[in-house]
């Protein structure tokens, strides 16, 4: 579609550019291509120029009103940029802060136990992962220049990412999309995969529990875009608390298919709900009963939804905070 739009055997209209915005931006497609085609990107690319002629969904221009006021889609005012400095930070972003805040203390307590005290940074506020989606490179380079800024003014060496998404965004999204690389010196660094290399060096430890039913890992959205050796680490550490062995969803690991939290729940609803929808069915149908996952967004989207499967959303870093030992 886009080649032929290129080509002017098409033009776009309402009717082609909702096919356009029909994209969750989940990078399935990309991990599964053997030339590695960043097709995704040529998609986001197309969705820039229809934003700029004024061709795209009213409510892409309405979030870009939202993001561009409060730094997040949900519509509360930031919190002020961090004072403080150190050497590591630790990026909240605004899922974990306006749609599951219990993620946010939880992995601080889990930080805390292996000695670590980040500085919080982008709190409240959007990577520039949806903007950039959504075709409003502009805006999402005013959010990630603003983390850029903070990450300067705190001194860290290090940045700790909550979730895949995040960690993408900070890798790739920002030098591939919007021309603004993280500078050289300072290291991304997935939390989840930190967590599991502490515990094998024996710095973490947790009591046991058990389970009275099923329990999974559900890979979160971009997880397909990160090292394909960061999917064994969650599981590891659930390992090390549960005694009773994991089930799998069909769609895992290098194969997972995305919720319904991405950039496709504001030009296509109905068509995220049913993504939501079809991991709890996949969950039901593996006879799942506790189904444990850390992405802040993919939680809160799981979770009204989760009862009717008959499955119970656990937060992963509150799980892990409540078994630490101490």
């Amino acid at each position: 579609m886009i080649a032929s739009e290129r080509r002017g055997l098409l033009d776009w209209n309402v009717e082609s550019v909702d096919k356009l915005y029909a994209c969750a931006d989940c990078g399935v497609c990309r991990a599964h291509c053997l030339t590695d085609q960043p097709l995704p990107d040529a998609i986001v690319a197309a969705r820039n120029l229809v934003v700029q002629a004024g061709l795209a969904p009213p409510q892409v221009y309405e979030l870009a009103e939202c993001l561009r006021t409060w730094g997040t889609p949900w519509g509360a005012p930031l919190s002020e940029p961090a004072q403080a400095q150190g050497n590591v930070a630790l990026f909240v972003g605004d899922e974990a802060y306006h749609r599951w805040p219990q993620a946010i203390d939880a992995a601080r307590q889990l930080l805390d136990a292996i000695h670590l005290a980040p500085v919080p940074i982008g709190v409240g506020r959007n990577s520039g992962l949806v903007a950039s989606s959504l075709g409003l490179r502009d805006v999402a380079q005013d959010l990630a220049r603003a983390t850029l800024q903070e990450l300067s003014q705190v001194g860290a060496q290090e940045l700790l990412a909550l979730t895949p998404g995040d960690f993408y965004a900070f890798t790739q999204l920002y030098r591939e999309r919007l021309d603004l690389p993280l500078p050289a010196e300072i290291a991304v660094i997935d939390v989840v995969t930190l967590l599991a290399e502490r515990l094998t060096a024996g710095e973490l430890t947790f009591r046991p529990f058990t389970l009275d039913a099923p329990w999974a890992y559900m890979d979160p959205p971009h997880a397909v875009r990160v090292d394909p050796r960061r999917h064994e680490a969650p599981r590891q550490l659930l390992a090390a608390i549960l005694d009773s062995p994991p089930r799998e969803l069909f769609w895992r690991r290098e194969r997972a298919h995305p919720v319904g939290s991405l950039a496709l729940s504001w030009t296509h609803p109905h068509v995220a709900e049913h993504l939501t929808r079809a991991r709890l069915e996949d969950a039901r149908r593996a006879g799942i009963r506790y189904l444990f996952s850390e992405d802040p967004g993919a939680l809160a989207v799981l979770a009204p939804h989760a009862q009717s499967y008959g499955v119970e959303i656990r937060g992963l870093y509150e799980f892990l905070a409540d078994r630490l030992h101490l």
